[in-house]
């Protein structure tokens, strides 16, 4: 049975996978900061998926040191993790000079340091077992620099280089490392990142997080380099011609899309 460890499990796309993975017979390794939401999680998943093996991990990943400890409550389990879904990080909206220094570089950490560090530690052991698959949860915004957000852009711009560049050095094993890269999504992403009142996460115009779960978990299944889903057309056609375009054209365009309605 394949045992997947998911990040960020209690949140709105970390359920999602966590239901894509049971509901296909695999066992999971959830991991999150809330201990209660963990195991509501947990019971949850066990009524719908009575025969699924589930363990919970607490961890606050904006402390440092939680990684390790994550890995080594799974050593102490003996489960061997086959599936690392790095879904944990998150937002937040305001100008660079502005926002809170300890904010940003907490921002850094969960979104690109940790994801890095479970990598170095899960990976070497994927590929001496001699088989397993990676799912770094990035974002679409890894297409563009994004003003009014620009240290989450940047930390996911990083992760999808990281990750693709991986994936070009697994090319000889059995072991892959896919990008998931959504639009937004109905999740409370947008609501703990103080994001609800810009155009670009208005509430209601999101993608349902079960829908890019799946297509996120089937493209890792397959081994594919980056699994963009949920975008909405314009975003579509940006990111595509966005090398093309003029660079000052489609900052001003993302900066009104992310600036709060006054």
């Amino acid at each position: 049975m394949t045992v997947a460890l998911i990040t960020g499990a209690t949140g709105g796309l970390g359920r999602a996978l966590a239901h894509e993975h049971a509901k296909r017979g695999g066992d999971l390794i959830l991991v999150g900061r809330n201990q209660m939401k963990l195991a509501s999680l947990k019971a949850q998943l066990h009524v719908a998926y009575p025969l699924v093996l589930i363990e919970t991990i607490q961890a606050d990943f904006a402390k440092g040191g939680q990684v390790q400890q994550v890995f080594d409550a799974v050593q102490t389990l003996g489960w061997q993790v086959d599936y690392l879904i790095n879904n944990a990080g998150f937002g937040g909206q305001g100008k660079f000079i502005s926002r809170e220094k300890e904010a940003d570089l907490t921002m850094l950490r969960v979104n690109a340091a940790v994801p890095t560090a479970f990598m170095k530690l899960f990976l070497p052991l994927m590929v001496k077992q001699g088989y397993g698959h990676v799912l770094n949860v990035s974002s679409a915004a890894a297409f563009f620099p994004g003003p009014e957000m620009a240290e989450y852009y940047a930390t996911k711009a990083y992760l999808t280089s990281l990750g693709n560049a991986i994936w070009q050095e697994m090319k000889a094993t059995r072991v892959t490392v896919t990008t998931l890269m959504p639009g937004p999504m109905e999740t409370g992403f947008a609501t703990a990142g103080d994001l609800t009142t810009t155009k670009l996460f208005k509430p209601g115009t999101g993608a349902d997080p079960a829908l890019i779960a799946k297509v996120g978990y089937e493209g890792m299944l397959a081994g594919k380099l980056n699994v963009v889903a949920g975008l909405p057309s314009w975003a579509k056609v940006s990111a595509k011609l966005y090398p093309l375009l003029p660079k000052r054209l489609v900052l001003k365009v993302i900066e009104n899309l992310q600036t709060k309605k006054k």
